[in-house]
């Protein structure tokens, strides 16, 4: 006998996956099944687990989907099959989103269900178009209004003449189509001609494109830029506002499209940097990790720990593999004892901190040579040094130590293989001419990316995009591959290579 099953239905918000609740974050991570609509950012299906199922139910204007009858039994049938669904719906589910629909129809058969409200795109994308739907000096009235009615009905369900003359701020979702309609309607119902209208499609969304105009040119405008749903239509004086409001299309880096090529495990952080900026960030990582070939070499070294005067790690990826690797022999960073550690980088320190751990040396720049820099006159001849890194590196660092007279255990400790996955969506993009700059954040990044594109013209696939490097050393494997690298960040973090791409295409118009 199944148990309990319960249909969450959550509103996924209007597109920028950060509008999520908290609460539709915690149901969807309880989830079984996730049910989701076209609208709903696919980001957002990262909160549910991994064993959950996704079917999507999609459906937008002009396109087939799943009938609302057939979503309606679904989550009936999955429900009294005792599983947790989460019922992924854009913006809110009680606004033009047939919410109602499927709460009546789970209610009919007994199946418990809970609604979650999500920000809605009536409120949320005017206001990342600048635009407040209320204002003290213009109005305090506003109403939503459904725009996807068929525009050759003799009678429409709308009283016009309400909306023209008592309503200060009109929102119109599902509304490009008939636009023409709505704003003849509104005018021979004794709305100015002069009023101002603004259409914003893809709002919240680093593809946000607003157009604006009056009821009287507003169609016109709206066709010659080529607007297509899902776009949003406001009418009223409050969008005079956005000539002084407009702050989201104001981000330095809003229209452009940022190729990240780190590995899925890295590329969020770096990710949200880009996002904040304005960019949209295509994940297209080049690599993946995994375990070393055999750890014999580590759990060797890890057994006579005593042996050892440093441990130099070269990246965070080493430092977060080392501990992983100690928990799994039943140790932990006590082992180390008298152990002196080394971190190249500030990010690979911060990765030792995390553990409380901290690096009695931190090499300025993130390179081998800065390592050894950071190492200055330390006297190691006759001492043992633990090097575990990547399983595939330079021998740079070794043989310097080795040649001071220091003996140089070097274990891998994890493995960098091509994640060819994205190749797919990559080249889409590239041929779109949609990308701004591509970022390399290790050698193998730049090595995976070209296998990647095996085959194609690299050059006329990049002509125009800007090749991004964390540091030199990324930047001589990208120029022995025939990139050519032309943003480098005078530190060799994460944060700023973000930096050095905001000041490289913050003042370039978008493609």
């Amino acid at each position: 006998m199944p148990g309990q099953g319960k249909v969450y239905l959550i509103g996924a918000g209007p597109g920028d996956p950060g509008l999520l609740t908290l609460r539709g974050k915690a149901c969807l991570e309880e989830a079984d099944v996730v049910v989701y609509d076209a609208l709903a950012n696919p980001a957002l299906l990262g909160h549910a687990r991994p064993g959950a199922e996704r079917i999507f139910a999609g459906k937008r204007a002009g396109t087939p989907g799943l009938p609302q009858e057939e979503i309606n039994r679904l989550l009936v049938e999955r429900c009294r099959a005792g599983q947790v669904v989460a019922r992924l719906k854009g913006g809110d589910p009680f606004i033009f989103g047939r919410g109602g629909e499927e709460a009546e129809a789970l209610a009919a058969a007994a199946c418990p269900f809970e609604v979650v409200p999500g920000v809605s795109s009536a409120v949320a994308v005017p206001a990342y178009a600048g635009i407040p739907l209320t204002h003290r000096d213009l109005t305090s009235t506003v109403a939503f209004v459904t725009g996807h009615e068929d525009p050759t009905r003799e009678e429409s369900g709308l009283s016009w003449e309400a909306l023209a003359g008592g309503i200060g701020t009109l929102v119109f979702l599902m509304g490009v189509g008939t636009l023409p309609t709505i704003a003849r309607r509104l005018i021979a119902h004794g709305r100015p001609p002069g009023t101002p209208v603004a259409v914003i499609r893809w709002g919240t969304t680093p593809r946000q494109q607003t157009v604006v105009g009056t009821l009287a040119d507003i169609a016109s405008k709206v066709e010659a830029a080529g607007l297509s749903p899902p776009a949003i239509t406001v009418v009223g004086e409050v969008v005079h506002l956005r000539q002084v409001l407009n702050w989201f299309e104001r981000k330095p880096l809003f229209g452009k499209t940022v190729v990240v090529t780190r590995a899925r495990e890295q590329a969020s952080a770096f990710a949200r940097l880009l996002e904040a900026a304005g960019a949209e960030v295509l994940e297209a990582p080049a690599i993946a990790l995994e375990p070393p070939a055999s750890w014999v070499p580590l759990d060797e070294a890890l057994a006579r720990l005593d042996t050892y005067a440093w441990v130099l790690f070269t990246s965070a990826n080493g430092v977060r593999a080392f501990a992983e690797r100690l928990g799994a022999r039943g140790l932990d960073w006590r082992a180390l004892g008298p152990c002196r550690l080394a971190a190249i980088g500030p990010a690979t320190a911060e990765a030792l901190a995390v553990y409380g751990m901290r690096a009695d040396r931190v090499a300025e720049e993130f390179t081998a040579e800065g390592l050894l820099a950071a190492l200055g006159d330390e006297p190691i001849a006759g001492k043992r040094l633990l090097l575990p890194r990547a399983e595939v590196a330079r021998e740079t660092l070794p043989e310097e130590l080795r040649r001071r007279g220091a003996a140089v255990d070097v274990v891998p400790v994890y493995r960098t293989v091509s994640d060819l996955g994205a190749a797919a969506a990559l080249r889409e993009a590239f041929k779109a001419r949609r990308v701004a700059a591509v970022t390399f954040t290790s050698s193998s990044t730049v090595q995976n990316f070209v296998e990647m594109l095996k085959g194609e013209d690299l050059p006329a696939f990049l002509d125009g995009v800007r090749i991004a490097c964390i540091g030199p050393v990324t930047a001589e494997t990208a120029r022995r591959h025939g990139l050519s690298p032309d943003i480098l960040p005078t530190a060799h973090t994460i944060p700023a290579l973000a930096e050095a791409l905001v000041a490289a295409l913050g003042s370039s118009s978008p493609r």
